[in-house]
């Protein structure tokens, strides 16, 4: 049905219009807070002293050895008054206090390694209270016989309220406006605008539909507008909003398989290191200067690596906190590890690489045309076309200087009957009252249109084969333009040329990946050709035209087959086989319940492009651990100095020369190491909550580089710091 506009074209002057400014890749919805301060310690003392249960210390056997270490000492340091103390060690005199120094700092030690993990977990315990906020009962309005054809006719059925906490999988739910959605379901029917930003902490709201790709709700979302009936999908305590909390608070945080196996590996030095610890005894027994057994523990604790082991769950966790950070929930740590050994990450061209909206980026006039002509046309067809392309047209003409006043009149302010595009012509336009008329559209729809009037000139037609078939090899959509005048004569004035716009700033993300040693693969549904041309501007390795949900399937398949770890995204019912065969596998929080159930990571701003980010911060988490076990192992051995020849240098003089730093004496030098053992966990918290900065590129320079600075600097800082904390040891009585 044509709609009829009363008021009159004419082109005015005014102000350019405003640029459409995208948003910005990769920038995250939330800034995380500072990584470490006073408040954050404050706040997480009295988790750190309950962590010194051993029930729970043994899941870390690193620190439950220096736990039991510390426990022994403290029995020592109480006993040694009714037993005479030691007034000796490997043949080196120690004071009296020095058992319970030791004691001290190796309790310090455990607590500080305990401060670490609860600090990293209560950075997740606001937004957690936020969204304990979301899960307030509420009344539902649950229909006891849903007939979706009733529902349709506006014949309500029967509905009984009950409360939130009452509903079980598969109920049926009526939400109207004003009201909070009692539980994660999909929408069966009706279309609403959705308030979810205590979920994703965007204000703007949303709109949910069944039917579709968006008909998945959360619990604790509020509808503004209009009415839906929703499906739950989730029984009670096992809603969305439930897993957010205890993945943010890191309760149902599991070990990815390389932190359990570098737990093992560092569980199996220590027991190397124990060993070696309880053989020296013996030796120096041997040489008539036993060694005390507060000095033996104080070497066993700096011998086997404290250091990481005190900060790996830290690590782990915070990984998942920078995601969060980034409203990304990831359902496991293994997949935030995945995401750092990622080789292959598959986009999908539409919303993620390109805007999603075909746009009008140039008019190409036909021989004899004036530019001004085919542009003035276009708009004129275009006005009340509510399409993004449509909008696009006249957007362009705009910059081009052609503007139409909408003060004039109602709507678009043209006057004229608006012919309507349809399956059929495959064409709109704009019949005007002066018998003059315009047409847009499809080039064989166009081309029947104006041969209705009379016949095209051959050469006429090859110029326009020539513009459309330049614009289709360049991967855009052309769009022929025609005009006839108050005679009936019709003429083809032009092509305007629509084409999928890359977002800005993609071809260096892809660079940039490129560099990382990942191949980038641009999915779509498009012809070969489009896809071929969107691939090059676009600047990504590979692509698979005319997809398929099978084709999809079989392209991961391929690529682990190969040795490669694949990273997605999707948001479809269609999506969820690819999404769980990935390694990675990122749901939008817009997509459905299938969606997000397959996919072990959900991203609450549904922004495809942020798996590059997704990307970035797993390959952080591996650089941070890798940084810190090479800081860990290499800072040992600056303490094997310090202790090594204050042990042994009264039976051994030789020894003296490994006594490179001049410490002041045995004690002072086996103290001072113990303090810096546990001084350097606090110093190294924030480096563990932030992460190491990534910086592109292969592995072996980013191994040289990691070896550098962490390797060198962990043998150097402790030869500093051990001598600063023996400067002023040294200046207490008796050491």
């Amino acid at each position: 049905m044509s709609t009829t506009i009363t008021s009159l074209p004419e082109p005015v002057e005014g102000p350019e219009p405003a640029e459409h400014t995208p948003r910005q890749m990769g920038s995250p919805s939330k800034r995380p807070a500072g990584a470490f301060g006073p408040a954050q310690i404050v706040a997480a003392l009295p988790g750190a002293f309950r962590k010194l249960d051993p029930r729970q210390m043994w899941h870390n056997p690193v620190m439950f050895l220096v736990e039991v270490g510390a426990a022994l000492t403290t029995v020592l340091a109480i006993a040694e008054p009714f037993l005479g103390g030691p007034e000796s060690s490997g043949g080196t005199a120690v004071p009296l206090s020095f058992t319970w120094a030791i004691a001290v700092w190796l309790w310090l030690t455990v607590l500080f390694a305990n401060l670490a993990e609860s600090v990293a977990e209560g950075r997740g315990k606001a937004q957690a209270d936020t969204l304990r906020q979301t899960r307030t009962s509420t009344i539902a309005r649950r229909v006891t016989a849903y007939d979706e054809v009733a529902d349709a006719a506006a014949e309500r059925t029967a509905i009984a309220e009950v409360p939130s906490g009452d509903l079980r999988l598969g109920d049926v739910v009526v939400v109207t406006a004003g009201e909070s959605i009692p539980g994660d379901g999909d929408i069966i029917h009706g279309i609403a605008s959705v308030d979810e930003s205590a979920i994703t902490g965007e204000s703007a709201p949303v709109v949910r539909e069944s039917g579709g790709d968006r008909s998945a709700v959360t619990g604790g979302t509020r509808v503004l507008s209009d009415r839906i009936v929703v499906r739950i999908t989730s029984k009670p305590g096992e809603t969305f909003v439930d897993r957010m909390i205890a993945l943010v608070e890191g309760a149902s945080r599991q070990k990815t398989p390389n932190e359990i196996a570098l737990n093992i590996l560092l569980a199996s030095l220590s027991i190397i290191f124990v060993v070696v610890t309880l053989t020296l005894n013996p030796i120096a027994s041997y040489a008539a200067s036993p060694v005390s057994i507060p000095v033996l523990i104080a070497l066993l604790v700096c011998l086997i690596p404290t250091t990481i082991g005190a900060l790996l769950s830290a690590i782990g966790i915070a990984g998942m906190d920078r995601l969060v950070q980034r409203n990304v929930l990831a359902m496991s740590g293994r997949a935030v590890e995945a995401a750092g050994d990622v080789t292959t990450l598959l986009l999908d061209k539409t919303g993620t690489i390109t805007y999603g909206n075909r746009r009008a980026s140039e008019f190409v006039p036909m021989p004899g045309v004036a530019i001004s002509e085919l542009e003035r046309a276009a708009a004129l067809s275009s006005l009340a076309d509510p399409t993004p392309e449509g909008s696009s047209i006249v957007d362009l003409a705009a910059e081009r200087g052609i503007r139409f006043d909408p003060s004039t009149g109602s709507g678009s302010g043209v006057a004229g009957e608006v012919v309507p595009f349809t399956a059929q012509t495959r064409m709109s336009g704009l019949d005007l009252p002066d018998g003059s008329s315009i047409r847009k559209g499809a080039g064989s729809a166009v081309i029947a249109w104006v041969e209705a009037s009379g016949r095209i000139a051959s050469s006429t037609l090859d110029e326009l084969e020539q513009r459309v078939e330049t614009i289709s090899n360049s991967g855009g959509t052309p769009l022929v333009v025609a005009a006839k005048d108050l005679n009936g004569e019709a003429r083809l004035l032009g092509v305007v040329h629509l084409k999928d716009v890359v977002k800005d700033g993609l071809t260096e993300r892809f660079a940039e990946l490129r560099a990382m040693g990942i191949r980038t693969v641009m999915i779509t549904g498009d012809n070969p050709l489009t896809a071929k041309a969107i691939a090059a501007e676009a600047g990504v390795d590979d692509y698979l035209a005319e997809a398929t949900p099978e084709d999809k399937m079989a392209l991961i398949k391929r690529e682990q087959a190969g040795g490669n770890l694949v990273a997605m995204t999707g948001d479809g019912t269609n999506d969820a086989p690819a999404l769980a065969q990935a390694d990675v596998g990122v749901a939008m929080n817009t997509g459905t319940s299938a969606a997000k159930e397959a996919g072990n990571m959900v991203d609450l701003d549904s922004d495809p492009t942020k798996l590059i980010e997704i990307v970035r911060i797993g390959k952080q988490l591996l650089i941070t651990r890798g940084a810190l076990t090479t800081f860990s192992i290499a800072n040992d051995v600056a303490k094997y100095f310090a202790i090594i020849p204050a042990m042994f240098a009264g039976v051994f003089p030789g020894l003296a020369v490994l006594n490179i730093m001049q410490l002041s004496s045995p004690a002072s030098a086996i103290l001072s190491a113990i303090i810096f053992n546990a001084i350097i966990i606090v110093i190294l918290i924030p480096l563990a909550l932030r992460g190491v900065k990534y910086q592109a590129g292969g592995a072996s320079a980013i191994l040289s580089r990691n070896l550098l600075i962490y390797g060198l600097g962990g043998i150097i800082a402790p030869f500093i710091g051990i001598k600063l904390i023996d400067l002023v040891v040294s200046l207490i009585p008796g050491f």
